[in-house]
């Protein structure tokens, strides 16, 4: 009776709150009796799950053809990536979403914790490049698929973070060129779409060099993704600054504190935990934004699917399925994300003024 009673308080506080509430619900209600069977049919009854282009062929497009994704899953998950040496960045990957969830899941201690980012990352690139330990070299324009995506989307914010950290105290500094300086580099970088930056960086940027003096293009590429991301970060932390109470300097003070030790073991922690769900929001952003390394020539997962399926007459009117598998992949992805970013928020509890 008990669960009964608070089964109906929860749907009457979040589903028939008011006459607005109630009437989206039943709206929302009724679409899905509309539209799900349909979707089931098309999705699940009368799909295609083998690897028979002949068998998806005879459907029509009645159902979905799930047998592209069997078939051409190694391609759109490792892209390029030459395939008799594709277990190199499915171990690669595997480390580097071991130490992303042991981070996430906080399932080690702080030293246990930076020892396995510092063997993770440097296993990852050894493992993708090749070149040592009787590893193949295989150069980065043949990284794609899944591995690159997270190398370019964890990098990303982890470079990212502490530069962001230093604009925004940079923004508050005395120094007014300093403060200058950093407030140029947010709004420059903020005035342009992320798209722009990646071409500057990879075919701008190497005309510019000196002669003979060429840099990856994978590092390029990754340098403008950390500078784009640091100054929407930075923006977010400068604003949980902000919000710190005057009263919290003050006591930092009268405990005797300097500005840099009150700001490193007062302010700043107090901001960074306001703003978590923003940092979050960032790094989603970053995830997501990788696919816009396809337009120079990096095949992420997307890049990986059109690649896949470009070449190939007999699956490739079927992208609608494979843009749904990667569609579930970085739904996955961004729903740990969010996840960790609530789990975090419950561990630390609310900010106290």
């Amino acid at each position: 009776m008990n669960q009964l009673a608070t089964t109906r308080l929860w749907l009457r506080r979040n589903l028939f709150s008011d006459a607005f509430s109630s009437l989206t619900t039943l709206m929302l209600v009724a679409a899905a009796f509309w539209w799900l069977p349909g979707l089931i049919d098309w999705m699940l009854l009368q799909a295609v799950f083998k690897t028979d282009a002949n068998a998806c062929h005879a459907s029509n497009h009645a159902g979905a053809c799930w047998g592209v994704v069997a078939e051409k899953y190694r391609f759109i998950l490792f892209g390029r990536y030459p395939h008799a040496e594709q277990w190199r960045p499915l171990l690669a990957t595997a480390l580097l979403l071991l130490a992303i969830v042991a981070s996430g899941l906080r399932l080690l201690a702080r030293g246990p914790l930076l020892a396995t980012w510092a063997l993770a990352l440097p296993a990852f690139f050894v493992l993708m490049g090749g070149g040592h330990f009787g590893l193949s070299p295989v150069e980065s324009d043949q990284w794609g698929g899944l591995p690159l995506t997270l190398l370019l989307a964890t990098m990303g914010m982890l470079l990212a973070f502490p530069l962001a950290i230093l604009v925004a105290l940079g923004r508050q500094s005395g120094l007014p060129l300093l403060r200058t300086l950093c407030a140029i580099y947010v709004e420059l970088v903020r005035g342009v779409p992320l798209i722009s930056v990646l071409f500057l960086a990879s075919f701008l940027f190497p005309i510019i060099l000196p002669q003979g003096f060429a840099i990856d293009v994978l590092l390029r590429v990754q340098g403008a993704i950390v500078l784009f991301a640091a100054a929407y970060l930075s923006e977010t932390i400068r604003g949980g600054l902000q919000a710190i109470p005057a009263g919290q300097h003050d006591a930092a003070s009268a405990l005797g504190l300097g500005r840099w030790q009150a700001m490193r073991w007062i302010i700043l922690p107090q901001a960074l935990r306001a703003v978590i769900p923003s940092m979050m929001n960032s790094a989603v952003s970053v995830f997501k934004d990788t696919s816009l390394v396809t337009v120079v020539s990096l095949y992420e997962l997307t890049g990986s699917l059109s690649l896949a399926l470009a070449g190939d007459a007999e699956w490739r009117s079927y992208y609608l399925e494979g843009y749904l598998f990667i569609a579930m992949i970085y739904w996955i992805g961004c729903y740990a994300m969010s996840r960790f970013s609530r789990n975090l928020e419950l561990q630390r509890g609310p900010l106290r003024t």
